[in-house]
C-alpha cells in the first residue's frame, strides 16, 4: 500500500501530540480525486481539536487539516470536471495535512493561473465562511452597513473584501489599535478599538439607528449588544463563541456567558423585526451552496475582489511552531503549512509589538472560532 507523510494527531494535548508520520494513501474511488498537496491552511479549530475541546474532532490518531491546494495526480472513473495535472483547491473538512489527499471531486475546484498554492489553501475556510454568512445568511445588499468583529483575522479580512464588492456598503470593524492600519487598508471604514471603547456606543455615534448586519464570533454579552445594534430587518450571524471559551474563572462565569447568549425573548424578533442566524461551515461540506461559494470565490479572485493575506509559511515539521504563533496572537492573516519547505519570514506588521497577553498552550483561548483569529482578530471563526 502507498503511504504519505502527514501530520498525525496522536492524542489530545500539547504540541508534542502532533507528529509527522507515514500514513496509508488510497486510490480514488469513482467520484474522487487524489491530490499531491503543495500547501495547507491552519485554522483555530485545528488548535481546539488538538486540545480535545472541539465538538467535531476525530478520535486520535488522525490526520487534521480542513483545506489544501495542490495538483491532481489521479481521478476516479466518474470524474469528468477535473484532470490529472490540474492545479486545484480542496475543501477536505479533515485530513488535509498530508502530502497526498483523496477528496470528493465535488469539494475540489480548479485554481486560477495567477493564484499561488499558499493563496489557494487560504480560501476554503475563511472565505467560504465569510461568503456564505454575508450572501446566504444575511443577504447583503447595496447601501447596507455591517459590523465585523475581529476584523484583522482570517474571516474578518475575507468578510471585509467580500462586503466591499457590494456598492456603498459601510463597514465597522473591531480590532486592537495596532491592527487599525491593516483593517483600513482592506476596507474597514470605521475601525474601533474594542479594548478601550464601547463599540456599541461608537457605532451609534456614526450611525444612530445601528447597522443592518452583525457578524458575531463572540457570543455571550456581545451577542446581546450586537442584537441591540440591529436596525429593523437586520440580521446577526452567530458563528463562534469566543467569550465562552475565554472564561477561566469557573463554571459560574461560563454559565453566565451562555445565559447571556441564549436568554432573549423570541417575541422580540417579531416586535423589533430582527433576525438571528447561526453558521458553522464544518457541518455544510455537502451542501450545494458550499460548492457554489467555492466557484464564486475563484471568480472573485480573478476579478481582484478576493486576495488572501498570507501571514507566514511553515513546514510540516514546524507544526508546533506554527500553532504556537497562532496561540501567541502574532499572526495577521493566514498561517500556511507546506510538506517540506521551511517557513517564510512573517510580514513586518504581523510581528508588531502588542500589549496583549499571549495564550498559553493548553489554556482555553478567548477565541472561539476556527479560523486563525484571536480575541481581537479571530478567524474564523466558528471552524
Amino acid at each position: 500500500m502507498e503511504t504519505s507523510r502527514a501530520i498525525v494527531l496522536t492524542g489530545f494535548g500539547s504540541y508534542d501530540k502532533l507528529r509527522v508520520q507515514e500514513v496509508p494513501v488510497n486510490a480514488p474511488k469513482d467520484d474522487q480525486v487524489r491530490v499531491k498537496v503543495e500547501a495547507c491552511g491552519l485554522n483555530f479549530a485545528d488548535l481546539m481539536m488538538r486540545q480535545g475541546i472541539y465538538k467535531y474532532s476525530s478520535k486520535p490518531p488522525c490526520v487534521q487539516g480542513m483545506e489544501c491546494a495542490g495538483i491532481v495526480e489521479a481521478i476516479g472513473d466518474h470524474v469528468t470536471n477535473l484532470k490529472v495535472g490540474q492545479r486545484v483547491i480542496c475543501a477536505t473538512g479533515r485530513g488535509a495535512w498530508s502530502e497526498h489527499v483523496v477528496a470528493s471531486a465535488s469539494h475540489v475546484v480548479p485554481m486560477p493561473d495567477g493564484m499561488s498554492f499558499e493563496e489557494g489553501a487560504a480560501i476554503p475556510v475563511n472565505y467560504g465562511t465569510a461568503y456564505l454568512m454575508l450572501f446566504r445568511c444575511a443577504h447583503l445588499k447595496e447601501g447596507q452597513s455591517v459590523l465585523i468583529h475581529m476584523a484583522a483575522g482570517g474571516v474578518g479580512i475575507a468578510a471585509t473584501q467580500l462586503a466591499k464588492s457590494v456598492p456603498n456598503v459601510t463597514l465597522f470593524g473591531t480590532a486592537s489599535a495596532s491592527k487599525h492600519a491593516v483593517i483600513k487598508e482592506y476596507g474597514i471604514d470605521y475601525p474601533i478599538d474594542y479594548r478601550t471603547t464601547d463599540y456599541e456606543v461608537e457605532v451609534r455615534k456614526i450611525s444612530p439607528d445601528g447597522v443592518d448586519i452583525v457578524l458575531d464570533p463572540l457570543a455571550g454579552k456581545d451577542f446581546k449588544k450586537g442584537f441591540n445594534l440591529l436596525r429593523p430587518l437586520g440580521v446577526t450571524v452567530l458563528f463562534g463563541a469566543a467569550n465562552l471559551l475565554q472564561e477561566n474563572k469557573g463554571y459560574f462565569n461560563l454559565a453566565k456567558q451562555w445565559f447571556q447568549t441564549t436568554s432573549f425573548d423570541p417575541f422580540q424578533l417579531m416586535e423589533k423585526n430582527r433576525t438571528v442566524s447561526g453558521f458553522l461551515l464544518s457541518t455544510l461540506t455537502t451542501h450545494p451552496d458550499t460548492t457554489h461559494a467555492m466557484k464564486e470565490l475563484v471568480r472573485l479572485y480573478n476579478e481582484g475582489v478576493v486576495k488572501p493575506r498570507v501571514d507566514s509559511v511553515f513546514s510540516f515539521e514546524e507544526i508546533g511552531e506554527a500553532q504556537k504563533r497562532m496561540h501567541d496572537r502574532l499572526n495577521v492573516g493566514k498561517i500556511i503549512l507546506v510538506p517540506r519547505k521551511t517557513k517564510t519570514e512573517p510580514s513586518a506588521d504581523a510581528d508588531a509589538k502588542t500589549d496583549e497577553k499571549p495564550v498559553e498552550d493548553g489554556e482555553k483561548s478567548n477565541d472561539g472560532a476556527t479560523e486563525n483569529e484571536t480575541k481581537e482578530e479571530a478567524t474564523a471563526a466558528a471552524e
